[in-house]
């Protein structure tokens, strides 16, 4: 089963491609996202990695958080699931 895992702190400048490559040390990557502002289509220097196997996310998150990419100290940790939003009710509403 594959294993999601948020990876932070990395350079602006990095690409899918990198990490791909990067995490491909420790396993075999099934799917690399990076997250980018809406607006300005630029990387927020964090993204998701999906690895094939358990064993292999855990090899990854061993040799990759706090590693030195691109004078930056990647954090590597295991995804959470994204959390529900609570309704905030309407513009004006009180109750």
């Amino acid at each position: 089963m594959n294993k999601k895992l948020y990876v932070g702190n990395f350079s602006y400048n990095t690409t899918e491609d990198q990490l791909q490559e990067l995490f491909a040390q420790a396993g075999q990557v099934v799917a690399v996202t990076l997250i980018s502002d809406r607006e300005t289509g630029r990387s927020k220097g964090f993204g998701f990695v999906e690895m094939s196997s358990e064993a292999e996310a855990t090899a990854a998150i061993e040799k990759f958080n706090g590693k030195q990419v691109d004078g930056r100290a990647l954090t590597v940790a295991e995804a959470r699931p994204p959390q529900k939003r609570e309704s905030r009710g309407g513009y004006g509403s009180r109750y």
